[in-house]
């Protein structure tokens, strides 16, 4: 039997990508709209389209002009099924040449927040919309005409057609982006577009979703046992809430403590899933390994594959240990699915290092459980507080599968994690105090392997920096550092200097992603 997951809803929308880094974006987008979403490839054929019984189409944007030679294109034969298509960017674009419009390289490339005005207010998709309003623009090819029976809907100053839509077909475009938060009513368009023009009912409910899932559980698992790998993260927490409802104490968890976790983090998972969920609990003490083999090993992808590699051989022993076991459950996410190109109809892609997807589940001989698998973070949140977990499990901020590994520059070494560890305690819990940890996406400390001279008393000192790095984001596809209160980022560096040996100097990280990413490495 294959992975188990929920039944879907029979209502759904189907995103066709075509290498927009906001696809999955559209997909959350359309999804808090109680509608399921799915991403599917750009070139999926219309039958297999008509396989999957959408409600809608979203042709995504794309990094690429349409008159590019090995420009990605989608079966034309999409836009006969009568379905409702809305074309983004890329897609917009796409949809009008495959019309026979015409597309030109715009003399004035848009990037960036731009001021649309609205026509035909009537119209579905702008219902509820004023006339003019603001948008995100990211392209350098426009519509120069639309194509016989599509009318524009909207226009910038440097964009005559926007918007458009086919008069007789239920086929529209959009020149802008409505998934960003940038264009501050682009959910009421993506609203107006899934349950006006798609007659969607909006009944994706995640308390369904739950049950849903604890009986497919129930019926693939039976009277066998279950691992499930825990690292204090929300999403395995989550996995293992829904297979304790399920299955009870048919569960084992096992903790692989690689001395790369947080403060305090192994007596943490120790204590709530033993009193919590009172399951049998193998932790694996595994620190000096993992330490053995990252000893000289600056290289960022080198480190992560050696913590890969070294946490399934932990892995698999404590598992062999663990009798009449027949599955194996993961946390999988529905981004890991696309981005691994483990979906059917998905995206293809190239394999993250350290990924849940593939890998563990063979090299073990277990059958798989990803009851997580479509869904998405903030989404995993939800049923997490569904299942009656506590907040501050549920709410924790994400933290990398290689740990601390990741926000130690350099060679990881003991000494360096255990300044490592009290200064990431501390930015945690002064924005605790604050009553700023909810407000914010994460916030963690980095050791920077950077001496400077610093006085303390009447000594002069030669020691490391601190680098802290807050970030407010809605997906963790773009981020911007959060705007902390100077006293609390003064209450932070005061407490690391004084009470972190070795460190003299704390920085604030305050770059966006893009062009940084949120992790050091």
């Amino acid at each position: 039997m294959g992975n188990a997951t929920a039944k879907i809803s029979d209502e759904r929308v189907l995103v066709l990508d075509f290498g927009s880094q906001y696809a999955q974006l559209i997909a959350r987008r359309v999804r808090e709209q109680n509608v399921y979403c799915e991403i599917v490839r750009h070139d999926i054929s219309a039958e297999r389209i008509k396989a999957h019984n959408p409600k809608g189409i979203i042709l995504s944007g794309g990094p690429a002009s349409v008159y590019d030679e090995d420009a990605p294109q989608c079966d034309p034969a999409l836009f006969e099924l009568g379905i409702p298509v809305l074309g983004i960017c890329y897609g917009m674009q796409l949809m009008c040449k495959a019309f026979g419009g015409k597309i030109k390289s715009s003399s004035t490339r848009e990037y960036g927040h731009a001021h649309v005005k609205f026509s035909e207010m009537a119209d579905p998709l702008l219902e509820g919309l004023p006339e003019e309003t603001d948008v995100w623009m990211s392209h350098g090819d426009q519509a120069e005409s639309a194509a016989d029976l599509f009318q524009p809907l909207a226009s910038t100053d440097t964009c005559p057609i926007a918007a458009m839509r086919h008069q007789e077909l239920p086929v529209y475009g959009l020149q802008f982006h409505p998934e960003v938060t940038h264009t501050p009513l682009g959910g009421q368009i993506l609203r107006n577009f899934v349950i006006s023009v798609c007659k969607c009912q909006g009944t994706w409910k995640l308390g369904d979703f739950a049950k849903q899932a604890i009986q497919q559980i129930k019926e693939q698992v039976g009277d066998n046992r279950v691992i499930c790998g825990l690292s204090g993260g929300v999403d395995s927490s989550v996995v293992a809430a829904l297979l304790y409802q399920a299955i009870g104490s048919q569960l084992s968890c096992i903790l692989v403590d690689n001395g790369l976790l947080r403060k305090d983090e192994e007596a943490s998972v120790i204590t709530e899933f033993t009193s919590h969920f009172k399951t049998d609990l193998h932790v694996v003490n595994a620190k000096d390994r993992f330490l053995k083999s990252l000893a000289g090993v600056t290289e960022p992808q080198e480190k992560r594959k050696r913590i890969g590699s070294d946490f399934i051989d932990c892995f698999k022993a404590e598992a062999e240990n663990i009798k009449d076991a027949k599955f194996l459950a993961q946390g999988t996410l529905y981004p890991d699915v696309i981005e691994s190109g483990a979906a059917v109809d998905g995206p293809a892609a190239t394999i993250k290092l350290h990924h849940n997807v593939g890998g563990l589940p063979e090299e073990l001989g277990f059958e798989l459980i990803e009851p997580l698998r479509d869904l998405f973070k903030d989404e995993v949140r939800r049923l997490g507080l569904e299942l009656g977990l506590p907040e501050d499990m549920v709410w924790r901020h994400p933290f990398p599968g290689p740990g601390l590994a990741v926000r130690c520059m350099g060679e990881v070494t003991e000494e360096k994690l255990i300044v490592l560890r009290e200064a990431d305690a501390i930015v945690v819990n002064e924005i605790k105090a604050a009553g700023l940890y909810r407000l914010t996406s994460q916030a963690f400390a980095v050791f920077l392997p950077v001496q400077s001279v610093g006085v303390m008393g009447d000594a002069r000192t030669y020691e490391n920096a601190i680098a802290v790095r807050c970030v407010n984001t809605d997906d963790f596809m773009t981020a911007t550092w959060s705007d902390l209160p100077y006293e609390v980022l003064a209450r932070i560096s005061s407490r690391i200097i004084n009470e972190v040996k070795g460190i003299n100097r704390v920085c604030y990280d305050i770059s966006t992603k893009p062009p940084a990413t949120i992790e050091w490495e």
